[in-house]
């Protein structure tokens, strides 16, 4: 079956490269910041938001593909109450650590299969990470050095790069924190056929 991820992110994609699967990647252009300020209004919770927003994409690629499995997913970062957005510039993100510093965040992760014109297998994972009380000299030396890697991330970091300095600790599937539950993911592509048992 032919098997697409609706996103444009680098680190989904290499997830799903690295496990072995044969699929292909198609940005789902949908207005995140619409979906977000209708959830908030409705009441609906972050984790309903994440949810909403995955299934969009899908849905959104589903329309033109409905004979394919379409993988979408997303993530919203929430602390102490608090929804991050992925910083515009690096002077946001530098505002996005120093609020994160020495405190801990949730990052609530979804991922949705659509199959046949419909969302057919959904999965949430919420990773909590907590920040170390970093100096203003390493903040400054991080964003020099990350440059503008720093806003393709909803936390301003890269696990898989220099972000993990910013990390006290860490709990969760490290799939999840990088965007995508890999394993409930291919539990779910196994068992339904989409890829090989």
């Amino acid at each position: 079956m032919r098997l697409i991820l609706a996103s444009q992110s680098l680190s989904r994609r290499a997830l799903l490269e690295g496990a072995g699967l044969n699929f292909e990647a198609m940005p789902a252009a949908v207005d995140e910041s619409t979906i977000k300020e209708s959830a908030r209004a409705e009441g609906h919770s972050a984790a309903d938001t994440a949810i909403l927003l995955a299934d969009a994409k899908a849905a959104r690629i589903a329309r033109r593909y409905p004979e394919a499995a379409i993988i979408g997913a997303d993530q919203m970062l929430v602390c102490e109450g608090e929804w991050f957005d992925k910083p515009e510039d690096l002077a946001a993100a530098r505002h996005h650590l120093k609020r994160l510093r020495n405190r801990a965040h949730e990052l609530v992760t979804a991922v949705v299969v659509w199959r046949n014109g419909q969302r057919a297998w959904h999965h949430l994972s919420k990773p909590h990470l907590t920040m170390r009380d970093f100096s203003e000299t390493f903040l400054d030396d991080y964003l020099a050095r990350e440059g503008a890697h720093v806003t393709q991330s909803v936390g301003a970091y890269r696990l898989e790069g220099m972000g993990i300095q910013l990390m006290r600790d860490i709990r969760g599937e490290h799939t999840a924190i990088l965007g995508l539950p890999l394993l409930p993911l291919l539990a779910y592509l196994r068992d339904s056929g989409v890829i090989g048992s």
